[in-house]
């Protein structure tokens, strides 16, 4: 068996072009990838169905972290809202020993959340950020 490194006390940076801060993040969603699966039956044979690959989907990429007073998280949604300038940004998975990153081609926020925390509850409030794309790859 290989020695492999795992993942351990790990953040993600996010980077964006033209905006000069963005930050790490505690947590991640939508960071996959699908395949549509087309199914066809052949004439007159009924012991199998044909499968075959589709196109590609991308669900959202989701971040989320702790707010803080720099807002560029939310100012790059405002800029965009009403004339999105999609831009490659590159996620990257950083932890004491190793660093796994993805690009992600034409993205653009299409939602922004913040502070999700009950008043007095002593919880760390948080910033939520949403991103469409059109692809991701290993970078």
């Amino acid at each position: 068996m290989p020695n492999e490194q795992l993942f351990t006390n790990f953040a993600f940076e996010l980077s964006i072009p033209g905006v000069s801060t963005v930050g790490r993040f505690s947590q991640c969603s939508g960071l996959e990838l699908s395949v549509d699966v087309y199914e066809y039956r052949e004439g007159g044979n009924n012991d199998f169905i044909h499968r075959r690959p589709g196109a590609l989907h991308y669900p959202n990429l989701i971040l989320t972290h702790g707010l803080t007073s720099d807002e560029a998280l939310f100012n790059w949604f405002w800029a965009t809202h009403t004339q999105a300038e999609p831009k490659e940004v590159m996620l990257t998975l950083s932890s004491s020993q190793t660093t796994r990153s993805w690009t992600f081609a034409e993205a653009f926020p299409v939602r922004w959340s913040g502070p999700q925390v009950g008043a007095g509850s002593g919880e760390v409030a948080t910033e939520t950020l949403e991103i469409a794309h059109s692809g991701l790859k290993r970078a």
